[in-house]
């Protein structure tokens, strides 16, 4: 019996080192942000729904959306971000579980739920366990402003625009500590993997 198991953790944490260490080891990734791409990307009836929200300037030049802007705006403004999300919320949930149902066809013992807004969404509800990838804040602020360019309060606007990191921790069935050394990260997923039999 395939088991669904959700990942998440707080942004920067590193999931999607652990994400590429469970691939590695052969289970199926459903990766949220990935779908989110695609339902939202250039000549779909969500990207038009959000222009014809936002305006002409959530679209870049090439047709496709214009993330950076569309980021400040929401991260700096709650009822923008709920704006967003009432577009794009059912088109992105639909996409994800239609690619759910493929990835169980060949009956792994796994099928990995990569989505970092799992608990605010309500996924864990759907999943037989649930992973969260947890490091230090002050990690998580170095790896944030390092990876996209922010400042110190950018970087930590995002951080805090999420559900706090320690209340997921709490939701958590497993958690891994990805906050130092990478063969750490590994001994600890892999052993994990064990409890599923892969």
């Amino acid at each position: 019996m395939t088991k669904l198991i959700g990942l998440t953790g707080g942004i920067a944490t590193g999931k999607s080192t652990v994400s590429a260490i469970l691939a590695e080891n052969g289970l199926p990734i459903v990766d949220a942000d990935k779908i989110a791409w695609q339902v939202e990307g250039p000549h779909t009836p969500v990207l038009a729904k959000i222009v014809a929200h936002f305006g002409p300037q959530a679209q870049l030049p090439d047709g496709s959306l214009n993330r950076n802007w569309l980021g400040r705006l929401v991260f700096n403004d709650a009822t923008a971000l709920a704006e967003l999300t009432a577009i794009t919320q059912m088109p992105i949930q639909t996409a994800v579980l239609q690619a759910i149902v493929a990835a169980g066809k060949t009956q792994p013992p796994a099928v990995i739920l990569d989505i970092p807004l799992l608990f605010e969404s309500g996924w864990q509800h759907i999943c037989d366990q649930v992973i969260v990838v947890s490091a230090p804040a002050d990690v998580v602020l170095a790896r944030l402003m390092a990876r996209n360019d922010l400042t110190a309060a950018a970087a930590q606007a995002r951080m805090d625009s999420q559900l706090p990191l320690a209340t997921k921790v709490k939701q958590a069935d497993v958690v891994i500590d990805n906050g130092g050394n990478i063969d750490k990260t590994r001994t600890a997923v892999l052993k994990w993997l064990k409890t599923i039999n892969v």
